[in-house]
């Protein structure tokens, strides 16, 4: 075992070590106890910590991860765009077609996403949702501003983490066992989706279903268009629906001050 190996491998450990605590158990308790919470202020605080930690911790992990495999990143984009139906669809999608078909996916995607927002609303009693996300959502202006913060925070830093910094640190530890050889690639990209299912632990076992769906279409997006801020501008836009649209078309919150 080399040194650059061993090292890797200590560190994809922690990482995964760090994110399953923060999922499984840290989110989890955390969530549990803002659940109670009634008076506004004390949400607004939890909502600035969450977004000061969810910030600081996820950028940490993606400079850190990124100094140590940043030569891998292309490499594995190019195995994942040679690799079973994108290598079959991508070559004839060359001169930006393959580009303009992702962010056109993506944005019917979105479209799909707002339609509740218009077709439900003034008709139901609560906002939809699928896992035990409810209390999440703002209930007023002075939260609709964390909403936001948060939605935008997640976009770019759970994109930066997880379709970027963290497969492709996965990648080039499998990439160097010589009986994995060129499913190094594809594996790194599910396990780092499974990974970012498990990092919504917290939502129950649907929300979970959900995040790693979503997980899959985001990565797709990715290696579709070749350019990480596709999926980062479609999960805020996501986050921004669900966080910002929903609580104002469907339960007023603007309306509602602090």
């Amino acid at each position: 075992m080399d040194a650059v190996f061993a090292a890797r491998l200590a560190l994809l450990l922690l990482v995964t070590a760090v994110l399953i605590w923060r999922g499984v158990l840290k989110d989890r308790e955390q969530y549990a106890r803002f659940r109670r919470l009634t008076s506004t202020w004390a949400r607004q605080r939890v909502y600035r910590r969450w977004l000061i930690e969810g910030f600081t911790v996820f950028a940490g992990l993606t400079v850190v991860i990124l100094l140590a495999v940043a030569g891998d990143v292309g490499r594995m984009l190019a195995e994942l765009r040679a690799w079973g139906p994108f290598g079959l669809l991508l070559p004839g999608l060359d001169g930006g077609r393959g580009t303009t078909i992702g962010i056109a996916l993506g944005v019917l995607f979105l479209v799909a996403l707002a339609l509740p927002a218009i077709l439900l609303r003034g008709k139901v009693d609560e906002i939809p949702a699928v896992g035990d996300v409810r209390a999440l959502l703002p209930r007023n202006r002075r939260e609709l501003a964390y909403g936001a913060g948060m939605s935008l925070n997640a976009g770019v830093m759970e994109e930066l983490l997880f379709r970027l910094a963290v497969p492709t640190l996965i990648f080039s530890v499998l990439g160097a066992i010589p009986a994995i050889g060129a499913a190094a690639a594809p594996l790194a990209a599910l396990l780092a989706i499974l990974l970012f299912g498990s990092l919504h632990a917290y939502q129950g076992w649907r929300g979970m279903l959900t995040a790693t769906v979503l997980g899959l279409i985001f990565f797709a997006l990715y290696v579709a268009t070749g350019m990480i801020w596709v999926p980062i501008a479609v999960h805020a836009l996501f986050d921004l629906r669900s966080m910002v649209l929903l609580p104002i078309a469907l339960a007023g919150a603007w309306r509602e001050r602090a």
